[in-house]
This record gives C-alpha cells, sequence and structure tokens, in this order.
C-alpha cells in the first residue's frame, strides 16, 4: 500500500496500479523530488500530472501546498483509481482527472502550470518529443516553470529539450529524475550547475 510521502496529507493510503504497465511512483523516490524542490515553486499554484497512473505524484503536491492539480491519464480503470485516491486524501475539489492521451490533450490544458511532473511507463517510446511538445506550447508552463521526468537508467535525455533546460540529473537504482526549468526565450544554456548522476 503506498502512502502520501509528506505534507498535511502524510501517511495517507493510496491505491495503487490496477492496470498492466501502470507503474506506480514509489515513496522513496516522490519524497525526494519534493525535498529536491523549493515549495514556494508550487505553493498556490497549478499543477500538472501526466501519465498520472494512480496520481500520487500530483496529490504529493497538493498535499505539500499546491493550489490546484490536473491530472492526465488514458487508462479508464487508473482513472477511476486517481478520483478516488483524491476522495481519499480530501483533494477532490482541487483535483481534475483528464481522461486522454497526453499528446492530444496537451493543447486543451488550460496552464500556466508552476510544475509539470511526469513518470511514464518505462516501455513507452518517444518521452523527448513528449518534453520537445511540453516545451513548444505557449502558455502552459509559467516562466521559470520546472518539468520533472522521471524514466528509466538506460535512457538519457538530452540537457536541453527546445526552451526545456536540465538543471538536475538524478539517479535512484534504476529510476532517474531529471528536472528541467523553462524559459520562454533565447536560449541561455544549462540553467544553474547539473548535478550528475547522485546515487542514492
Amino acid at each position: 500500500m503506498m502512502r502520501v510521502s509528506g505534507g498535511e496529507a502524510r501517511g495517507r493510503r493510496l491505491k495503487g496500479a490496477v492496470s498492466p504497465g501502470t507503474r506506480s511512483t514509489t515513496e522513496r523516490v516522490r519524497s525526494a523530488i519534493f525535498n529536491i524542490l523549493d515549495p514556494g515553486l508550487y505553493r498556490g499554484a497549478s499543477v500538472l500530472d501526466l501519465y498520472a497512473g494512480t496520481g500520487s505524484l500530483g496529490i504529493e503536491a497538493l498535499s505539500r501546498g499546491a493550489g490546484r492539480a490536473d491530472f492526465v491519464e488514458w487508462d479508464r480503470r487508473q482513472c477511476a483509481v486517481i478520483e478516488s485516491n483524491l476522495d481519499a486524501t480530501g483533494y477532490r475539489t482541487s483535483g481534475r482527472v483528464h481522461r486522454s492521451d497526453v499528446g492530444r490533450c496537451l493543447g486543451d490544458l488550460p496552464g500556466p502550470y508552476r510544475l509539470i511532473l511526469l513518470d511514464p511507463p518505462y516501455r513507452m517510446e518517444g518521452l523527448i518529443d513528449v518534453l520537445d511538445a511540453i516545451g513548444a506550447r505557449v502558455g502552459l508552463i509559467a516562466q521559470e516553470g520546472v518539468v520533472i521526468a522521471g524514466h528509466s537508467s538506460r535512457l538519457e535525455l538530452p540537457a536541453a529539450c527546445g526552451n526545456l533546460q536540465q538543471t538536475i540529473h538524478r539517479r535512484y537504482g534504476d529510476n532517474v529524475v531529471d528536472f528541467y526549468t523553462y524559459h520562454d526565450g533565447p536560449e541561455t544554456g544549462c540553467v544553474g550547475d547539473r548535478q550528475e548522476n547522485q546515487a542514492w
């Protein structure tokens, strides 16, 4: 059984994945992500959880002070899990579940989001293309907003995806988490010092 790792809903139980191929972000990795993030980035702001699965990443953000969260998930059964987890944690009115393909949904989401989280299935191809599309969608991300992508250690993401500049790269076993900052303007290179391959 998964639990919320921090914030006002800390310790609340979350339902796990019910569909084959859906991979839940572990509590340890969720905790690590939010320990790295400055809470001022997303506190009171809108966040987006793509390939949401159980909704654990978006719910973690709500628990730690985000104002609202949109969840995008294609699988109908997993959408029901997200709704149940929002009910269980008391965030039903703060979260909205979109049953949709991520690629088709990006153009319709309201934005701007201060934080976008995605941890798609490891077998999914085209993660770099998705990041390019996120960075290219005008109005989707607030200036200096952050995109966090979880993926297998067998995949290496580039230091830049259009307007997204990678700032942090962390490895936790076979899980890798890359942090990107959004800058809408001329290319400025990587923002800050990239923290390479730090293992848990």
